[in-house]
Parts: structure tokens; sequence; C-alpha cells
């Protein structure tokens, strides 16, 4: 039986993946120099499909790292001298917030309940002394998204502070405008469908100014990894270290595939698949949305409360004959709640069936 891995990360590859991947094989992609021509062929075309596809402005900067998780550390130890403030909306950013501790800055927060997203963020005071507010669009823990009006509104209200987003389990989707946002990044085995171990850091010339002025206080901004390094070997399409060489190429593949589909036809159609699950479960007899508030529903990771007092691994040995294999909650949740995938490999058909089974 074929299963499909409605699982929020690592999640089911993008349907194109193992074509390229026997293309890659046989062109010997996991065997060339990073230092070659052929390289530097790959790290340009990943970069530029990319940002014709999220229309990333020219003038900012597409990096690679090992995981979205190690450009919470890159991003805090580059951008922040002092203070950072964080939005927690859930497992992940909390995380994210514990990294600032981790690393010794003087990290100030804001929480909401877990599957619960922020009511009003005009509301919210944000020291002055603050260098940099950090947001997760998408929470994969709760399933709680932050539309993209709020994140617009900080930027009005708090034009001098760096905003930078973890869209880690969003990105395709969102269409974010960049120019009232200073850094965004995800990893890739999520919403572009690709096996694991390649980060993504996007962020403007602002970072850039913000890393060159603490270095030049003597203050450490990293090692390898710190955005003067990043940018310079970027400028010559390499990168510092031996990176993900198969990833890179398979990320070039796959948005010059999410190219010919078009940007809108995938977002239509993940706005379409979201809309039927929800309301399926509106409907359910033993599952409900997780998040309340419509508003703040994520649109890419659906999480649903049990509420006749099976276990998630009940409930996912449910769907699991009919060729679905979906995920448990996370953390406290684990038991109680479970999270389905709604990334661009999974067509509108097999939602369509899934709602159906459901």
């Amino acid at each position: 039986m074929k299963y499909y891995y409605l699982t929020p990360g690592p999640s089911e590859l993008y349907f194109t993946v193992p074509q390229h991947i026997q293309t890659a094989l046989s062109h010997d992609i996991c065997s060339i120099s990073h230092r070659s021509a052929k390289f530097q062929e790959i790290f340009k075309e990943a970069v530029n499909n990319l940002k014709t596809l999220l229309n990333i402005p020219d003038d900012f900067y597409v990096v690679f790292t090992g995981s979205a998780n190690e450009i919470w550390e890159r991003i805090i130890q580059n951008c922040v001298r002092n203070y950072v403030f964080h939005l927690i909306n859930g497992s992940f950013s909390k995380r994210f917030y514990e990294t600032s501790l981790e690393l010794g800055k003087k990290a100030l927060s804001s929480e909401v309940p877990f599957g619960k997203g922020f009511e009003d963020v005009s509301s919210l005071k944000i020291p002055d002394e603050v260098e940099m507010i950090c947001i997760t669009h998408n929470e994969t823990s709760s399933g709680v998204s932050m539309p993209l009006e709020d994140i617009y509104t900080l930027r009005k209200h708090y034009p001098e502070k760096l905003i930078v987003v973890d869209a880690v389990s969003s990105l395709p989707y969102p269409d974010f405008d960049y120019r009232l946002i200073d850094s965004v990044f995800f990893s890739v085995q999520k919403g572009f469908g690709l096996p694991a171990g390649l980060g993504v850091w996007i962020f403007n010339q602002r970072c850039v100014e913000k890393a060159l002025a603490l270095q030049k206080e003597g203050i450490c901004i990293g090692t390898y990894h710190k955005i003067p390094e990043l940018i310079e070997k970027a400028s010559k399409y390499q990168t510092p270290e031996t990176p993900n060489v198969l990833g890179i190429y398979l990320l070039g593949k796959v948005c010059s595939d999410m190219l010919s589909k078009g940007i809108q036809t995938i977002r239509k159609e993940t706005a379409y698949k979201a809309t039927l699950l929800y309301q399926r479960l509106s409907e359910h007899s033993f599952l409900r949305p997780a998040v309340e508030n419509p508003s703040h529903r994520s649109s890419t990771v659906i999480v649903a409360h049990i509420t006749d007092g099976r276990t998630s691994e009940e409930i996912i040995n449910l769907y699991k004959p009919h060729g679905f294999i979906l995920g448990k909650g996370y953390g406290k949740a684990k038991d109680t709640q479970i999270r389905i995938a709604n990334f661009p490999t999974f067509s509108k058909e097999l939602f369509e069936k899934l709602s159906d089974i459901l």
C-alpha cells in the first residue's frame, strides 16, 4: 500500500523529488566539489528560483545553513547586542526564546496560551532598548498562525527594530511583503517537500549592517556562519563549508517545478484544502479544530483535538489502513491532538479523499 505522510515534518516528499534524486545521482551531484563551477551553477539556480517563487527583492541575501534551528542561533548572534523580544505562541517559538537566553542575551517575551494567537499585537509594550522582534508565523506545535497584517502592524509601530520571521512550516504558502520584514527563514522538509538537512536564511542589508557593527565593537557574532562570511561566499555562489549539495540542488529543482505550476495556484489549492478539512472537523463526532479562533488557524498545519478520550495513536491507527499517516500532537498535547500537514505536494483530490474518510 502507498502511504501518504501527512506528518508536519519530515513530511511527504514533493512528488517530483524522486526523479530529481535519480538525475542527481546519474550526474554525480553528490560527489562534486563545493568549490567547483558546477556547484556555483547549482547554488545560483536555487537562489534565483527561490527569489522568483517567493517574490524576494533582489537586494535580499539568501544563504544556506544546516537547519532552521541553527538559524535561531545565527540570527541572535549576528543581530542582537543585548535585548531581543519574542512573541511566544507555541513550543517552537518558546524554544527560539530559550535560545536567546542560552546565548546570554536579555530576552524579553509576550506569551499566549498553547493553541491561542495574539488578539491585539498593537497593544504589546516592547521596550525601546529591544533591537529585534522575533515572530513565529506558523507554530508547528499548536497549529496557530499569525495573520500577516499583525506582522506588518509591528513594523509600523516599531520601524527601527529588526523584524525576523520563522516561517518553517508555512512557506511557500504565505505571500510575505519582504519590504516590511528584515529576515525570514525556513527548513526544507515541510512545505518544500525535501529531505531534511537544509536551512534557508533570507535577510536584508539592515541585518548585514547590524552584524558588521557588532563585529566592529569586538562582539563575537559566530565563526564560519557569521553574516559577513556567509555573504562573502554567497557573492561567489559558494558556502563557507562543505554544504548539503544535494539539498541545494533539489531545492532549486522543486522551486522550478512550483514556478511551472504557479505559486498562486499552489496558494489557492492550499487554502481550499485547509477550508475543506476545517469544515469537516467542525462537524466531526470526536475531533474538533484545536485552534478556536478561525483567523489564527494555520492553513498548513491543521491541528485537531480529540474529544472522546482516545489517544492520538488510536486515532492515527484508524486512518493508517486507508494509506494516511497523520501526526501526533506536540509536547503536552502529544496524546490528545493530531496534526495534519497541508503542504503543496498533497493534491486537492487527496484531501477530498481524506475529508470523505474523516
